[in-house]
């Protein structure tokens, strides 16, 4: 399971590493929009609050005087009024009074409307639902509304506060802005507790409430601003998501396309590759195509394809020429010898004709096993042809034994038979010849089937295994050097399991002797 985990986690195409990538980095790229373009949307809120905070504090002293002025006013028509009960006045005077009234009142309306007016257009709406009464929006107060603990000295909000006062002309003395709670509000409980209507309405103890503060000269009363933070529409983080997401799926599919089309001729050129080192000898060109330098690489794969077999077609060519050219004199000479009168000399004048054949024959046969069709092998039980391998050694007398590893159940495996057969009776041979006995054992392991031949002769130096697979290659002189062949055994037998995409292996046995496993794909 643990193997199995970075393949799933990890992909192993280059289409889909560079996918996940890409994939990735998209992802965190949009994710970091989507923070930026959230912080830059609180930022401007807050922007908006502290404009509206510096319009109620702007305008709060004038609506105090007037507040005054129309109480000193209301105080002034009650003695006028008492003066006419009194005969003191004529409706002339009633008159212009109420002229003066209108006029009064019209610019007053007037007045509110137009502050009205850049309060909203600076924060939004405020009063009304969701919004404070208007006796909490602007309030004096003797005592500071907001302690020395909650003010930070370097507070950008009361950088963009003082901007907007030394705007309108006023220079405070002191400046204080605070983001709390508003059920945590002193002033606005204290209203609650007086209003129970405004009480009723929990929602906003939940809310931040930004609490702005001047104090216009020293040790002057305190003018306070209070704006509770607008309600967030629901959807709106909902919708910059969705945006966010069918933006990322767009350039996902884009990108898609991209690399499918500049992968999809390289998975085709590492196909051909594999088919080409199966069966060097058939040449196919591949189709140019993608971009230019996926073109180029499959252009110089072709000609590097068709140069290849070209030459294995020159070899097989020179190699059935000499096969042809010698055996025809050896033939011959075989027959010439029989004249020679020695019999001593004639057995070693045919022992090495017979050497020379063997030899030649073998160099043919590796020649000739790289062109093995795959449409040339047919499924076939290894323990059957094991069994037939081992009675041939046994009919000429030598000790080979087989041992039946599949515990009984048939290992079949798709081979060419006369090949594996003669692969088998390779590794046989040399374990009879050095080992002094050979025992064959058939079985799966994995996804494999597995010709195993066991010796008990001395085994090989470790880091003599390796060469002793290469073509020409005999072994040393314990074992048994004057006895052996031309050193092509093994490097046949391991080609012909090659052909099938099998491999052979050697390895010296922990108790005594070789041990070589010729390992076929099931």
């Amino acid at each position: 399971m643990t193997r199995l985990l970075p393949f799933r986690l990890f992909p192993a195409s280059l289409l889909g590493q560079v996918m996940l990538s890409v994939a990735l980095a998209l992802l965190v790229a949009q994710l970091v929009s989507v923070v930026l373009i959230y912080r830059a949307g609180e930022e401007r809120r807050e922007a908006a609050i502290i404009t509206a905070a510096a319009f109620q504090l702007v305008n709060g002293a004038e609506r105090e005087e007037r507040s005054a002025e129309l109480r000193e006013a209301r105080r002034a028509r009650r003695e006028e009024r008492r003066g006419i009960g009194r005969g003191e006045r004529g409706p002339e005077r009633r008159a212009e009074r109420r002229a003066q009234r209108e006029g009064r009142a019209q610019t007053q309306r007037e007045g509110d409307g137009s502050r009205r007016r850049l309060i909203q257009d600076a924060a939004g709406p405020q009063p009304g639902r969701g919004g404070l009464p208007r006796i909490l929006r602007y309030h004096m107060t003797q005592t500071a509304p907001i302690a020395a603990s909650e003010v930070s000295s370097d507070d950008p909000r009361i950088e963009r506060l003082l901007e907007i006062l030394t705007v309108e002309g006023i220079d405070p003395h002191a400046v204080a802005v605070t983001v709390r709670r508003a059920g945590d509000d002193p002033v606005l409980m204290d209203f609650a507790q007086t209003r129970p209507r405004f009480q009723r309405r929990t929602e906003w103890q939940a809310r931040n409430l930004y609490v702005v503060a001047i104090q216009r000269e020293a040790g002057g009363a305190w003018e306070t601003a209070r704006i509770l933070d607008p309600q967030r529409r629901q959807a709106a983080l909902g919708i910059l998501l969705f945006q966010t997401l069918v933006t990322f799926a767009f350039l996902i599919v884009i990108l898609f396309l991209v690399l499918r089309r500049i992968t999809r001729p390289l998975a085709s050129l590492t196909e051909r590759v594999g088919d080409f080192s199966r069966q060097p000898g058939k040449a196919v060109l591949l189709e140019e195509s993608g971009p230019s330098d996926t073109r180029r690489l499959i252009a110089a794969h072709n000609a590097m394809e068709a140069r290849i077999a070209a030459l294995l077609d020159e070899k097989d060519v020179m190699l059935g020429a000499i096969g042809h050219d010698l055996k025809t004199p050896l033939a011959a000479l075989r027959v010439r010898i029989e004249s020679v009168a020695d019999d001593a000399q004639r057995k070693k004048m045919v022992g090495s004709i017979e050497d020379i054949t063997v030899t030649l024959d073998d160099i043919l046969a590796l020649a000739r096993v790289g062109h093995v069709a795959a449409q040339d092998r047919e499924p076939v039980d290894l323990s059957a042809l094991a069994m037939g391998v081992v009675e041939e050694f046994e009919d000429l007398g030598e000790p080979v034994a087989f041992t039946n590893g599949s515990n009984g159940s048939r290992v079949v495996a798709k081979i060419q038979e006369t090949w594996t057969k003669r692969a088998l009776r390779n590794l046989v041979s040399n374990a009879v010849r050095y080992g002094e006995a050979a025992e064959i054992s058939v079985f799966e392991e994995g996804r494999h089937a597995v010709l195993r031949v066991d010796d008990r002769g001395p085994g090989i130096a470790p880091e003599d295994i390796a060469a002793m697979l290469e073509p020409f290659t005999r072994g040393e002189a314990s074992r048994n050097r004057a006895t052996g062949g031309a050193g092509l055994g093994l490097t046949l037998a391991r080609a012909i399991a090659q052909q099938h995409g099998g491999e052979l292996f050697l390895a010296n046995r922990n108790e005594r002797g070789l041990r070589a496993e010729l390992r076929l794909p099931l």
